[in-house]
């Protein structure tokens, strides 16, 4: 399981992109991730109730956060600047 995954679906999702979420899908090695990422995709074409819509994202959500904690990803800050004098 590669962490860029886990960026690139929330990216993906933030910007809209579902071609690359698609794609995404189809190439990543997380299963779990790939059918989160199917149940959500199939809901936003052809569901015409929002809320499904709403769920199914917010499971993707919560597993790419979820996942994320669990590969012990942790971002990394920016070093406090140095004066030099």
């Amino acid at each position: 399981m590669d962490i860029l995954d886990y960026d690139r679906a929330l990216y993906y999702t933030n910007r809209s992109e579902w071609d690359n979420l698609l794609i995404l899908m189809v190439r990543t090695k997380d299963q779990i991730l790939s059918k989160k990422i199917e149940y959500f995709l199939h809901a936003y074409q052809y569901s015409k109730d929002y809320t499904v819509i709403e769920r199914k994202l917010y499971a993707l959500l919560r597993y790419i956060d979820h996942a994320n904690g669990v590969m012990g990803y942790i971002p990394q800050q920016e070093s406090e600047p140095v004066l030099l004098v």
